[in-house]
C-alpha cells in the first residue's frame, strides 16, 4: 500500500531529525502538491501499540500545510514534554496519524507501522 503524500511528508520530517540533514526537497514538494502552499493547522500524533507516545498540534492555520506538518511531525516525536524523545526503533514500530482542521471539519488519516 502506497503512503499518502501528507503522511509521508510527517515520516520524512522524523527520519530527518534521525539523519540529522535535511532531506525533504520542499521546492519539488510544493511544484508537484500545490494544496502543501495552503495554509492549514495540523495535529500529528504517534502512536506506538496503540497507546499516545507523543502529539503537537497547530492552535491556528498560519503556516502553509508543508511546514505546519514537517514542523509538528518534529514536535511530536522530539519535544512534547509528557513523553521522551522518540528512537529509532520506537519510530520504526510507530503509527503516525495527521488531523487536518479544515472549515469543513477535521481529516484524520493513519499510517501504520513501517515494521511490525
Amino acid at each position: 500500500m502506497s503512503r499518502s503524500v501528507l503522511l509521508q511528508l510527517a515520516r520524512d520530517s522524523i527520519h530527518e531529525v534521525f539523519e540529522a540533514q535535511r532531506t525533504i526537497d520542499r521546492k519539488t514538494l510544493l511544484e508537484e502538491h500545490p494544496l502543501l502552499n495552503e495554509k492549514i493547522a495540523t495535529t500529528v500524533n504517534i502512536y506506538l501499540n496503540h497507546e499516545l507516545r507523543g502529539s503537537y498540534s497547530s492552535q491556528e492555520a498560519s503556516k502553509t500545510l508543508l511546514e505546519d506538518i514537517v514542523y509538528n511531525a518534529k514536535k511530536s516525536a522530539f519535544e512534547d514534554k509528557n513523553f521522551t524523545p522518540l528512537t529509532s526503533s520506537e519510530y520504526l514500530h510507530s503509527e503516525i496519524e495527521l488531523l487536518l482542521t479544515t472549515p469543513d471539519g477535521i481529516i484524520s488519516q493513519k499510517d501504520p507501522a513501517i515494521l511490525k
